[in-house]
């Protein structure tokens, strides 16, 4: 449900951000969007965390750095360069790319046939919906790359927050201390980039809006329901909740923008629930007889 819950804010993000974007730069709304949500999560437990001088508080950095900075600053740049639908699909390889990632560092029972038989099956459902009917794929090398470099990195999020075991932080200090982290190692793009404070933009109650739906919503709300739910089902269960964004994405663009509901969204919608089932499964293993 945690998990289910992120899945479903995240979906709609799409609408804020292409909101947004006619005010602000990509790097100004993830700059803005994670300072907000920070503020919010020091709000709630503004008690001072110490840093620890143990692998704890590398991870927490690691961690930081791959789901906050890298990871939208591939997305953002990425959808600047290729087309919504190839980022959509290219995203949706997040869970196998967690699964991977899970396979070397934590655990060798992450990649299994049943697995891989509902990733293949997941991904057929999300590119009829990343398409939707127009089955016309424009490659281009430079975005593309970035946005597998964004799968990549929250691959690598997901399984740091696995290898993380800190109980003496409630789980707000813990987003906290990522959020931190993320801001950290956002400045050096701030300084390479076209930055503008620029508040007077939040006098627009459309930008105010989307901004704060953005910070609250998708990043304080939506990173302690996933955190949470990494925590209890693991990394790799909890990615495959991926494969539901484009359903939410195209539910979202059906009821705010009046898009048509087609068959296509109904087939590749089927697919995915279908492959989810499937990956879910547990796997059969039979003994092998000892030779002598």
């Amino acid at each position: 449900m945690a998990a289910c819950a992120s899945i479903l804010i995240w979906g709609t993000t799409f609408i804020s951000t292409k909101v947004l974007l006619s005010d602000f730069t990509p790097t100004e709304i993830l700059f803005f969007r994670f300072i907000f949500a920070y503020l919010l999560l020091f709000i709630l437990s503004p008690k001072p965390i110490r840093p620890k001088r143990d692998k704890t508080e590398l991870l927490y950095a690691l961690a930081g750095l791959c789901g906050v900075t890298l990871y939208f600053l591939f997305q953002n740049t990425g959808l600047i360069y290729t087309l919504a639908s190839n980022a959509g699909v290219i995203i949706a390889v997040a869970p196998m790319f967690t699964a991977i990632v899970s396979f070397f560092l934590i655990s060798r029972t992450g990649l299994n046939r049943n697995f891989v038989m509902g990733f293949f099956i997941c991904m057929i459902g999300v590119v009829l919906i990343s398409f939707n009917g127009n089955f016309v794929l424009k490659l281009n090398p430079l975005g593309d790359i970035l946005m597998i470099l964004g799968a990549l990195s929250w691959a690598f999020y997901c399984n740091l927050l696995a290898l993380i075991d800190n109980k003496e932080l409630s789980l707000i200090r813990q987003t906290r201390k990522v959020f931190f982290y993320g801001l950290l190692f956002m400045i050096p793009a701030l300084m390479s980039t076209e930055f503008h404070l620029g508040l007077s933009r939040f006098a627009d109650p459309g930008n105010l809006a989307n901004i704060l739906f953005l910070a609250f919503g998708a990043s304080a709300v939506s990173f302690l329901t996933w955190n949470y739910a990494v925590g209890i089902i693991g990394s790799v269960k909890t990615a495959t909740y991926i494969y539901f964004s484009p359903i939410v994405t195209v539910v979202a663009s059906i009821i705010v923008l009046h898009e048509p509901l087609t068959w296509v969204f109904l087939t590749g919608s089927a697919l995915i629930i279908s492959g989810l089932m499937v990956s879910e499964r547990k796997s059969r293993v039979h003994a092998l007889p000892e030779k002598d």
